[in-house]
């Protein structure tokens, strides 16, 4: 044992008698894909670029297509209008690919489910799990389709709502979606939400 203790104490004096020049020749000579964090002064790679050059700067046209906030009575909804036979179209073109022909299949989240719950839902979707339909429209437009977010105009917005709530049962095949119906929407889980109205501090209920 205290040759083993005394091997380590050499060892980490060898290490501590490193010059900051040893350490900077180290990082300078790290192999392509290491970070050598002591390649300069300032402790950047020496073989790192001046600058990365990721992103781009964000446009007052893309800041609109995402500066969107529809609320729960529907405040906030465009106008525009669309219907089950429109949303279909729509869907066959932008969705199917991700949620399947009748919105259950597919590698992405199931659309389509009535099946309702009580306590906790098998699975969570427009049909069973979703509290307001006029959300879906603030969703949608923001974040759909997944590749290529905010290609759909207002009217392809409301059409593909219509289809997936009448694909879900929750309206008629002669349904159509503005900023008028689609607050009137009664969701089937609506009534399993309930308003978190408790108030911060040391007596707070959890």
């Amino acid at each position: 044992m205290r040759a083993l203790a005394a091997g380590l104490c050499a060892t980490i004096a060898l290490l501590g008698a490193c010059t900051e020049g040893d350490r900077t020749a180290a990082g300078a000579a790290a192999a392509p894909g290491e970070v050598a964090m002591a390649g300069t002064p300032e402790g950047i790679p020496s073989h790192a670029p001046a600058r990365f050059g990721f992103g781009s700067e964000a446009s007052d046209a893309r800041v609109a297509m995402w500066d969107i906030d529809v609320r729960p009575d529907g405040e906030g909804l465009p106008a525009g209008s669309g219907s089950v036979a429109q949303g279909r179209d729509v869907y066959n073109v932008h969705c199917v690919a991700c949620h399947g022909p009748t919105g259950t299949e597919g590698p992405n989240d199931r659309l389509v489910d009535s099946e309702q719950w009580d306590d906790v839902p098998g699975t969570r979707t427009v049909g069973n799990y979703w509290p307001y339909a006029t959300t879906l429209y603030d969703y949608i437009r923001k974040a759909m389709p997944q590749l290529t977010p905010g290609i759909l105009s207002h009217d392809q917005v409301y059409a593909v709502i219509a289809y997936i709530l009448w694909m879900n049962e929750i309206v008629p095949e002669d349904a159509v979606m503005d900023a008028e119906t689609l607050p009137a929407v009664v969701m089937p889980a609506r009534d399993k939400f309930v308003v978190d109205d408790r108030v911060g501090g040391a007596g707070i209920v959890r």
